[in-house]
């Protein structure tokens, strides 16, 4: 087998495997393949011994009993106790740490979704996210009843399509039908979800945006850089862990960050908590914002 055939069997086995759950379609699309050669991908799969499974839905899935596949899940399964265990372990670290963060994407990848919510996910919201998970499997549209919104600061039911968590699963990207937009919603402000019978119909716009260090999105990016103490920089890397790979070490000693946001409200309150220890470079706009800030604060 020459070396792209190879590569496209391995990146079968791993949609199929890594708690994936495709169609034919979607196979094809993301293997850049013909129906044909798929399903010769399959039959091919299935004679080396792979137990690979079709549900009712037209979904694939790797089965785990297969050969070398069970080999591998015995190594990263876990007994309830030693559940309940790593469970307590992980929440005792900071909530706003990026070993924290970290340690809950790796899990969340290599185990059961529904199981890994039981060990990762705040009991208030265990209920929602398992519902989340059912919705993002199945494709279904869902209703967050009484969700609360921050800007309007208002409580109201949304229509949405569930695709895909941020890092720490506090938010997920949705697609809400009524506003044509792709937005995050965070999974404390939902009273409650609820799974409908309708399947996706707006698919082709499940993009995730992008999200600055501050854990604010939208389709602006502002660049910003910032000179700050070694106190505002272990400030900034425990409050906000993301920040870490845009902060780096100058000459005198001092701290930049240099990086882009999606407006400047997140790092303006960030700067005005620590006014005394940061110095912004090279960001007009953000000097600008930070000045009226002070006004409005001041009348």
């Amino acid at each position: 087998m020459d070396q792209p055939k190879l590569q496209r069997m391995l990146q079968l086995i791993y949609l199929l495997a890594n708690n994936h759950y495709a169609t034919l379609d979607e196979i094809e699309e993301k293997l850049e393949m013909s129906r044909r050669t798929t399903y010769r991908y399959i039959d091919t799969l299935k004679e080396a011994g792979f137990v690979i499974t079709k549900n009712d839905r037209g979904i694939y899935k790797l089965d785990k009993s297969s050969p070398y596949i069970k080999e591998i899940s015995d190594l990263l399964f876990f007994s309830k106790e030693e559940a309940c265990i790593l469970k307590e372990a992980i929440e005792s670290i900071d909530d706003n740490t990026l070993i924290k963060q970290n340690l809950k994407k790796k899990l969340y990848s290599l185990y059961d979704y529904k199981l890994m919510a039981n060990v990762i996910v705040n009991k208030q919201n265990k209920n929602n996210m398992a519902k989340l998970l059912d919705a993002i499997d199945q494709k279904k549209q869902v209703i967050f009843h009484d969700y609360k919104s921050a800007h309007s600061n208002s409580h109201s039911d949304r229509l949405v399509e569930p695709f895909a968590f941020t890092t720490n699963f506090v938010q997920v990207w949705c697609f809400e039908p009524q506003s044509q937009q792709v937005k995050l919603f965070k999974v404390a402000r939902i009273q409650s979800v609820e799974i409908l019978e309708t399947s996706w119909e707006y698919q082709k716009y499940h993009q995730m945006g992008f999200m600055d260090i501050f854990r604010i999105n939208s389709d602006q990016r502002l660049p910003i850089e910032l000179k700050m103490s070694v106190r505002a920089a272990s400030l900034l890397k425990e409050e906000y862990p993301l920040s870490t790979e845009c902060v780096s070490v100058a000459e005198d000693g001092s701290y930049i960050l240099k990086t882009e946001v999606c407006d400047f409200e997140g790092v303006t309150r960030f700067i005005l908590g620590l006014y005394d220890d940061i110095e912004i470079l090279r960001s007009p706009g953000l000097k600008s914002f930070v000045k009226a800030k002070i006004k409005k604060m001041k009348s």
